[in-house]
Parts: C-alpha cells; sequence; structure tokens
C-alpha cells in the first residue's frame, strides 16, 4: 500500500504542477526567453558585423592613403634630386662664360689674363659660397685633426708646437659640414 500510496502522491504533485502553469502557456514562458536571447545575440552579432565592416573600410582606406603618400613622396625626392643642381649650374655658368671669352682674346697679354683669372676666380669663391661654401684657411691657428690633415711636422723657432705653420691645400666646409680637410704643415 505504500506504493500505492507513493505513487499517488506523485501523480498529485505531477498534477499540481500542471495545475500552476496553464496548458498551453508552457511553450510560451520556456521558448521566450531563448528567442528574445537569440534575437538579441543576432542583433549584436549584426551590429558588431557592421562595425567591422566600417572599420576594414576605414583601414583600407588609410592604407591607401599612406601608400600614396609614399609614392608622392618618392616622386618629390626624386624631382629633387633631378633639379637640385639647378640653381648651382646657373651661377656656373657665367663661371664657365667668363673662362671660354678669355680663351677667345687673341690679343690678350699676360697681364690682363691675370686679371681675368683673379675676376673669374672671384666670381667662381661666389657662386660658391652663395651655396654654403666656405674655406678653411687655418694657417697660424692650432692643428685640429677634425678639420686639417697634417702632411708634416717641421720645428719652427717662434710658432707655438702644434700649430699650423703652412697651409698646403685649403680645406673646404659646407653649410658646416667639412667636405676636404686642409692639407696643413705643423710646428714640432
Amino acid at each position: 500500500m505504500n506504493n500505492d500510496k507513493q505513487a499517488a502522491d506523485g501523480n498529485q504533485s505531477e498534477n499540481a504542477h500542471e495545475e500552476m502553469i496553464p496548458e498551453g502557456k508552457v511553450e510560451t514562458i520556456v521558448d521566450a526567453p531563448a528567442d528574445t536571447g537569440l534575437s538579441e545575440l543576432e542583433a549584436a552579432l549584426a551590429e558588431a558585423m557592421a562595425d567591422l565592416e566600417k572599420h576594414k573600410d576605414a583601414l583600407l582606406r588609410q592604407q591607401a592613403e599612406v601608400q600614396n603618400s609614399r609614392t608622392r613622396a618618392a616622386r618629390e625626392i626624386d624631382k629633387a634630386r633631378k633639379f637640385a643642381l639647378d640653381g648651382f649650374m646657373k651661377e656656373l655658368l657665367p663661371v664657365h662664360d667668363t673662362f671660354a671669352r678669355g680663351l677667345e682674346a687673341e690679343n690678350a697679354t699676360a697681364e690682363t689674363l691675370r686679371e681675368g683669372s683673379e675676376l673669374t676666380l672671384k666670381m667662381f669663391s661666389k657662386a660658391l659660397e652663395k651655396f654654403g661654401l666656405e674655406s678653411v684657411n687655418p694657417e697660424g691657428e692650432v692643428f685640429n685633426p677634425d678639420f686639417h690633415e697634417a702632411v708634416g711636422m717641421v720645428p719652427m723657432e717662434g710658432y707655438e708646437s702644434g700649430s699650423v705653420i703652412e697651409v698646403i691645400q685649403k680645406g673646404y666646409k659646407l653649410n658646416d659640414r667639412l667636405v676636404r680637410a686642409a692639407m696643413v704643415i705643423v710646428a714640432q
């Protein structure tokens, strides 16, 4: 009988649960949260996919812009290389013309050729200075291995040891950067 009573009690508790939830409503209650959650997830996924596409598009545009900038910069560098010497050549052409006229002079004396050469040298020096070239003429200065190249050392009275006593060949700096060291003789 105990088994019958337990079976009856089990049936009653099942019936009690069924009575609390109206028939036909079970599916709605159980399925509703799943459908709502799924719909929300699908909406969030769609939004995330749209954001992803937007960011992909922005990234592609930025990559294209960077590539275009690189191409433009390369083109500008190429132009700068091609035309960098344009102004310099324009300054040197008058010097060239002066040399040519000097060679064409038929009745030139040694004195006029010397005067012409001096004027041409001044013209040439001014053209070089205009572009930032300056000479390094260190006679009487203390020897500096950053700007001078010692080709000899000579004992010399009246000069301090390590000072430049003679410049064999001038040095040159272009915009404060050494192009050629001055070749000098230094006192011992």
